[in-house]
């Protein structure tokens, strides 16, 4: 391991670069569906070395030095979400004709602009380096600071942050409870970059310091999460029965008007199977109607003969605004809404954070002028709803309505109201049968464990499930499955810290990692 160790640290140039797209392209393995943590480890191990040898002369945190570490952390970016992100080709080839030729710049291009994120890291980590175990603190200070931001900027993409690796194992996710995702990304930066001080201590307990301690803080997470979960699942909420429809309809008939009569037969054949007569609210996915549902009295007349005066539907479904003064069109909102068991439109909750190039088109004026458009074709573009509100169903506690990718973002999917549930709906057959939509189930199920609360969630292609607060699936439809799933809905538990706290835990556990790093350079 010294040996491999030494060339990793010497290799230049492309080598360099090719070693570290090579290392994060296996890192994206400890995501979703293959959870390979060790495969983070190998990645984080590979970081370590390629960051060591980013000296130029004796100017360890010269502008040359930090330049060659943020171009190895470009590199180890842009192999992490090439890797991790391929899926996204699939949405191209829903419309061929019209996004094909685009698909690099989803494939590669994204992936290769989230690596500048990775380059500040690897950066900042640089600026901060030093001997020893120290290190790899200081790695997981950068990357922490660099993934924060990677959520935040440009409206923000935290898809597959380093923490997921944690995640999407419950007794390690446990700890999300306390810290968030992006403090389960500083842990576990520095757990799985620890095995780099092996083949490059000065002395035997250097080499094995950071390895144990490491393995000590895995096995603190497991013990802390298995404590949690010994306490059992939560009552259920009593009344509520739940049917979530599944109708796993391709992406390329979903929008098509002409479609439109067939897609609702399709939707009240499901939904009416046995057992419906024993729920008490039906659940379907986004953008469910290639129509406004609120404006079609005959499908809400279908609607309430399903319902027959017992069930409450709550749906995805676009919603139009009528033309404010000196406006020549409607504005169109990506929505949930709530209709009653007499076909009456009830409540409706608006999509806060919408996709970039999928709901709307950034510069618009520029690259409408280019020909270009987004995915969803809605005349001019979804318009985002002015803040995030609850969504009240009757016979339901308060809900958190949560349109697609809004359920990826930690500390932002609770209004600034007591929540009872948390209801996702989404529309992943845009990826197909691909890693994405595993992707995006694990991300919003820690959005359960963060909360305290349960996950509703509703797929038009899956993964449909109900979660509960600790983030145990009670029920779920797997991806690609046609169907309808049953379950009672769990209740609520007392808010963790990190819903009370938000990102103060996260962030004081960062300030310990870089005062640690700081402590030690002064000693230097």
């Amino acid at each position: 391991m010294t040996t491999l160790a030494r060339r990793v640290t010497l290799a230049w140039g492309w080598r360099r670069l090719a070693l570290a797209f090579a290392a994060g392209a296996a890192g994206a393995l400890a995501m979703a569906p293959l959870d390979l943590l060790p495969a983070l480890a190998v990645s984080l191990t590979v970081a370590v070395w390629l960051l060591d040898g980013a000296v130029a002369g004796s100017g360890g945190r010269s502008p040359r030095t930090l330049g060659v570490a943020a171009l190895i952390g470009w590199a180890f970016g842009f192999g992490y979400f090439t890797a991790g992100l391929w899926w996204l080709g699939s949405a191209f080839l829903v419309e061929p004709d019209q996004f094909a030729l685009l698909m690099p710049l989803g494939v590669l291009g994204l992936p290769a602009g989230l690596g500048l994120f990775t380059a500040l890291g690897f950066a900042l980590a640089r600026l901060m380096w030093t001997r020893g175990a120290v290190r790899v603190l200081a790695l997981a200070a950068g990357l922490g600071v660099s993934e924060w931001l990677r959520g935040n900027v440009l409206t923000g993409f935290p898809w597959n942050a380093y923490g997921m690796a944690l995640g999407d194992h419950l007794w390690l996710a446990q700890a999300a409870s306390l810290v968030g995702l992006n403090g389960l990304t500083l842990a576990a930066v520095a757990i799985c970059a620890a095995p780099a001080t092996i083949a490059t201590g000065d002395t035997r307990r250097a080499r094995w310091q950071a390895p144990a301690l490491a393995a000590l803080a895995l096995a603190a997470l497991a013990a802390f999460g298995a404590a949690r979960l010994a306490s059992g699942p939560p009552p259920d909420v009593a009344g509520v029965r739940l049917r979530i429809m599944q109708p796993n309809i391709p992406q390329d008939d979903k929008f098509r008007p002409e479609n439109a009569a067939a897609i609702m037969r399709h939707y009240l054949r499901l939904s009416g199977q046995p057992g419906l007569e024993r729920a008490t609210h039906l659940i379907w996915p986004e953008s469910s109607f290639p129509f406004l549902l609120a404006r079609e009295p005959a499908a809400l007349a279908q609607i309430a003969a399903l319902l027959d005066h017992r069930v409450v539907l709550v749906t995805g479904a676009v919603r139009a605004s009528d033309p404010l003064p000196g406006e020549s069109g409607r504005r169109f909102y990506n929505a949930i809404q709530v209709v009653g068991p007499d076909g009456t439109v009830l409540d409706s909750a608006d999509k806060v954070h919408l996709v970039p190039f999928g709901e709307y088109l950034p510069f618009s004026d520029a690259l409408t002028a280019l020909g270009l458009r987004q995915f969803v074709n809605a005349p001019g573009g979804f318009e985002a709803g002015t803040h995030r509100r609850l969504l009240r169903a009757p016979g339901l506690p308060p809900v958190a309505p949560l349109v697609c990718y809004e359920a990826i973002f930690p500390g932002e999917v609770r209004p600034d109201a007591p929540v009872g549930v948390m209801l996702n709906v989404t529309n992943d057959a845009w990826f197909g049968l691909t890693p994405g939509p595993h992707q995006h189930f694990a991300q919003a199920r820690l959005r359960a464990i963060e909360e305290g609360l349960p996950l509703v969630r509703a797929a038009n292609s899956g993964i449909s499930a109900v979660v509960d607060p600790y983030g145990r699936v009670v029920a779920s439809l797997g991806l690609g499955e046609e169907g309808v799933l049953d379950a009672n809905l769990p209740s609520a538990i007392d808010p963790p810290p990190f819903a009370r706290w938000g990102g103060r835990a996260w962030m004081a556990l960062l300030f310990v990692f870089i005062t640690t790093v700081l402590n030690r350079l002064r000693r230097n």
